[in-house]
């Protein structure tokens, strides 16, 4: 379950005080009305212009995530609104990050927000290989017994959760929400996509010559994208079962058509 999401004025006095030592007075603070898995999530007003506030109790199940995030920002390419600081207080931990504004693209077939998404992933994939000198899991830690190492190692730095939800389309595309990254295979992150784009309405070949612009996932072994749409089904099915959700069966039925797209092309023995 989503953790019960807070209002600005729900947290302790010290704690706003404290964020008004980086901002200055807060003129106006406004909750965002969905989200992650943050407590806290609001656009704050200041004299200087807004800033995006995230995070929740410091010792909560998600304050390693907070953590996380903020060690690892500034090792990302300017795509990624950029942390401007971080306040731990009275048990809460709140990141303010450069106020990013725009809106979640549209994935369906047509839409015209495509090519932003693929030439960011493309970018992304470019600038953050090799990983830059921070830990992250490698995904084949994340995916142990999932799928072959081998076929999913590499030295990229990934973002993996590819909602697009974690797009922002302004007067660029940005992608927000770098807390569960991992070092892996330069095409894990627009695999990811694909899955989207299925769920959006493509086809599979389709959302496969889509991806067929990042040249990371044009240089992936075939071998190694059919084993990952495997992996990909029975990791959201054993996760359907144990915590079901309304977004996951759509998203494994897509995982699904794609699956069957990658088998249906493989040769067949003699």
């Amino acid at each position: 379950m989503p953790p019960h999401r807070h209002h600005w004025h729900d947290l302790p006095a010290a704690v706003r005080r404290e964020v008004e030592r980086h901002t200055g007075g807060i003129i106006q603070a406004e909750s965002l009305p969905d989200g992650a898995s943050c407590e806290l999530a609001v656009t704050l007003h200041t004299p200087t212009g807004r800033v995006f506030c995230k995070g929740g109790q410091a010792d909560g199940r998600t304050g390693w995530l907070y953590r996380k995030e903020a060690r690892i920002n500034p090792c990302l390419p300017d795509a990624v609104p950029r942390l401007r600081w971080a306040v731990e207080r009275d048990g809460w931990l709140l990141l303010g990050f450069e106020h990013a504004p725009g809106r979640h693209p549209r994935l369906e077939p047509g839409s015209p927000d495509l090519d932003a998404v693929a030439d960011l992933l493309a970018a992304l994939a470019r600038e953050l290989t090799p990983c830059p000198p921070v830990e992250v899991q490698p995904f084949t830690d994340r995916w142990r017994g999932l799928i072959g190492p081998e076929l999913v190692n590499g030295d990229t730095l990934l973002h993996t959760d590819m909602t697009p939800r974690n797009f922002l389309l302004g007067d660029r595309l940005r992608l927000v929400d770098w807390s569960a990254p991992c070092r892996g295979a330069a095409w894990i992150d627009t695999a990811f996509m694909l899955v989207r784009l299925i769920r959006a309405g493509h086809s599979p070949a389709g959302a496969e010559r889509w991806a067929a612009r990042v040249p990371a996932f044009v240089e992936a072994d075939g071998e190694a994208l059919t084993a990952f749409t495997d992996a990909l089904v029975r990791l959201w099915e054993r996760m359907q079962c144990t915590a079901p959700a309304p977004h996951r069966g759509p998203l494994l039925d897509a995982a699904r058509q794609w699956r069957a797209h990658r088998l249906s092309r493989q040769p067949v023995a003699t």
